[in-house]
């Protein structure tokens, strides 16, 4: 099994961005702000965390994810093709008709897609159904979920939320990449969903909070998570939208836009400048 730690994680996490900027630029669509705000999280599950076989995709006592907020998939697929589950060459093909990779996952074309998601607040459940399958079966896998907190406003969520705490589903463990955007502007102007924390406590569920930009939080958090019983975990993750290119950092502009030529160029030489710094040292 793959473990990266320390400056390797953030160097995967950079090469990552860029692909994800990348893809998004050669498609001239896609949702960069959110992708890079839970990149981090991503690379820390899928270099570190999850026990799961790229050789393999549907080995059966793999450790489940579900990206419920499906439209982030330049996050997603980028770390699947530098985990290897397909060629990196791949994401060119990236939103084309040409190709297999749709905007949102794709769980029948894209190997190391375990659900198809897309409409917010449906790939929490699928989530609680795999951990509760788990559970029947005395299965030891775990499964995991990335939500967005834009996402927390679906009334779903919290139908999910009450039955994975009724069933004491402590094999799941959901992050909530907390960026505070979403489409339409700041999440506490659309429809404030703080405090997430105080929420989800009532509703039985043990919770965390951390830096969701800090390898150390995460790791530690993920942690707590697998060695808790009784409860499924949440982890409310802080972070920054569009993180790691400077003109995307806290815009909510950038939730579904793609950058032209110019706007590509500097965040390409920003990527590979941070790249380059974390493979000098």
């Amino acid at each position: 099994m793959v473990k990266l730690y320390g400056k390797d994680l953030q160097l995967m996490a950079a090469r990552a961005r860029l692909l994800a900027v990348d893809a998004v630029h050669t498609a001239a669509s896609g949702h960069p702000g959110g992708s890079l705000s839970c990149m981090d999280i991503m690379t820390a599950l899928y270099f570190n965390e999850l026990n799961i076989d790229p050789s393999n995709p549907r080995w059966e006592d793999r450790d489940r994810f579900v990206l419920s907020k499906g439209h982030c998939t330049p996050a997603l697929y980028s770390v699947l093709a530098l985990r290897g589950f397909f060629p990196i060459e791949e994401l060119k093909l990236f939103r084309s008709i040409k190709g297999h990779m749709s905007g949102h996952p794709d769980m029948r074309h894209v190997p190391g897609v375990d659900m198809s998601t897309g409409s917010l607040g449906q790939g929490l459940s699928t989530a609680v159904g795999m951990a509760l399958a788990a559970k029947l079966r005395n299965k030891s896998h775990r499964c995991y979920a990335v939500c967005g907190d834009g996402e927390m406003e679906e009334g779903q969520i919290w139908e999910a939320v009450m039955a994975a705490a009724k069933w004491h589903l402590d094999n799941l463990c959901v992050f909530v990449d907390v960026n505070g955007l979403q489409i339409d502007g700041r999440t506490a102007d659309v429809m404030p969903t703080e405090p997430l924390d105080k929420k989800f406590e009532a509703f039985n569920w043990n919770v965390i909070k951390i830096n969701g930009h800090d390898f150390e939080q995460i790791f530690s958090a993920l942690n707590s998570a697998r060695s808790f019983k009784g409860k499924p975990t949440v982890i409310l993750a802080a972070t920054v939208k569009g993180k790691g290119v400077s003109f995307m950092e806290n815009q909510a502009g950038w939730h579904g836009k793609a950058p032209n030529d110019e706007q590509f160029a500097q965040a390409k030489a920003e990527l590979e400048a941070k790249i380059k710094e974390l493979e000098g040292n």
